[in-house]
């Protein structure tokens, strides 16, 4: 069996595992018969186009990753569409971090962009996110129609 058929039989399988449904709940919501759902587990064939374009939905992933994904390689499951897990960074003496190449790529950051660092310290969620600050910008605007203050 060929990389590519054993990923995508590899991810069908764990997929289905990870949402706790059989084999006949994915026939019958993606419009298949059980044994070609266990086929295309087993890489005893692929699905078509169609088909596995119904079952990324119903799994919440891309096509993409559906087709391409290696999780042996990744060391993680297949994440769910649009969320990425980019790597880890260090940060430097001054607090200051590179973002990696493929997160500035995703979200079109580039020297300039501005940024939001939100935290949370609560334990069991504590962590720190960063949001595109126009993004921000835009929602306090909204929330400032909404309250009736007027920008000056």
């Amino acid at each position: 069996m060929n990389i590519q058929k054993n990923n995508i039989a590899w991810n069908l399988s764990s997929l289905r595992r990870l949402k706790g449904i059989t084999l006949e709940e994915v026939a019958d919501k993606i419009g298949a018969t059980r044994q070609a759902v266990g086929k295309w587990e087993s890489g005893e064939t692929v699905p078509d186009l169609m088909h596995a374009s119904a079952l990324a939905e119903l799994y919440g992933v891309t096509l993409d990753s559906l087709l391409h994904y290696n999780e042996e390689s990744e060391g993680i499951p297949i994440p769910p569409k649009g969320k990425h897990i980019f790597g880890v960074v260090t940060l430097g003496e001054r607090g200051q971090i590179v973002l990696p190449k493929r997160a500035r790529d995703v979200f079109g950051l580039k020297a300039g962009s501005m940024l939001v660092v939100l935290g949370d310290e609560a334990e069991g969620s504590r962590g720190i996110a960063l949001v595109e600050g126009g993004i921000l910008m835009e929602y306090a605007s909204k929330v400032m129609d909404v309250l009736g203050v007027k920008e000056e």
